[in-house]
């Protein structure tokens, strides 16, 4: 897996999943571009990347969650002559609450960056990728999208159940083009995630074997997406969720993850 010379986006770059796939690419000889809306912490990753590895990079502040950022995105390195051979698609957030809790402006946003956002990329980058015969795709999910929806946090399983699915089509149409398509399903990692949904206290009480770090998960997707692996999941706890969810009865797997997220909701109350 040596990139040198290709192109890669990654969005969601400036901490956590997506700070690894730029440090991991980067290790790789691959230039990076990174999207995110925190432009200080874009540029620190650029400077450190360019410093450690040699590559080039490019600095993109945009917030997802707003239709015409993805458009703006490409056409900014478009304009420099310069177009993704790897597209890491790894922006995301939670929403804490059930779904009437919140505003439906927040949905609105939500749905905008981790469905929208996601398609609008690889739409925009998927037809260079094919005519130049090489590419790869990552699309960031999660063991959510693998198993029955909890209560709270409503449309994120939804979101990433999505990309599941659509990334096992894309892998379909994609056949025979040179481009790989993948989507890693990782469980709790450590990460800001939990900071920002204002989590992390309650999530810091669930046993450590349950977390993984972020560099074994891009390390295990990387290597998934080159071996035509369309679904991936990392981590032996994680795999074991999601094959309990799979041998039980539906019903039964989803009044099992009822009564999960019922207590998580107490906890949280």
């Amino acid at each position: 897996m040596i990139y040198r010379g290709k192109w890669a986006l990654v969005t969601g770059a400036s901490a956590g999943i997506g700070e690894a796939f730029a440090r991991a690419l980067a290790a790789r000889g691959a230039n990076v571009a990174l999207v995110a809306r925190r432009k200080d912490r874009l540029e620190a990753l650029a400077a450190g990347l360019k410093r450690d590895y040699a590559v080039d990079t490019r600095v993109i502040a945009a917030d997802l969650s707003q239709p015409n950022a993805p458009d703006a995105a490409i056409s900014a390195l478009g304009s420099e002559g310069l177009a993704p051979d790897i597209l890491v698609n790894n922006a995301g957030f939670g929403l804490p609450g059930t779904f009437a809790q919140n505003p439906w402006a927040a949905h609105r946003e939500f749905l905008e960056l981790m469905v929208v956002s996601y398609a609008h990329f690889v739409r925009l980058v998927l037809p260079g990728m094919t005519e130049r015969g090489f590419g790869r795709i990552i699309q960031v999910s999660s063991v959510a999208g693998l198993i029955p929806g909890s209560a709270g946090h409503t449309l994120y399983g939804a979101s990433k159940a999505f990309l599941v699915s659509f990334s096992q089509s894309l892998a379909a149409e994609c056949e025979g083009t040179g481009v790989n398509v993948s989507a890693v399903c990782p469980g709790f990692t450590y990460s800001e995630f939990h900071d920002v949904n204002a989590t992390r206290e309650l999530v810091s009480q669930l046993p450590k074997y349950m977390f993984m770090r972020a560099e074994p998960v891009v390390e295990g997707a990387l290597n998934a997406v080159e071996n035509g692996h369309v679904v991936y999941v990392p981590g032996l706890w994680n795999k074991f969720v999601v094959w309990l969810a799979k041998a039980l009865p539906r019903p039964w797997a989803a009044e099992m993850v009822k009564g999960q997220s019922r207590r998580f909701r107490k906890q949280e109350g």
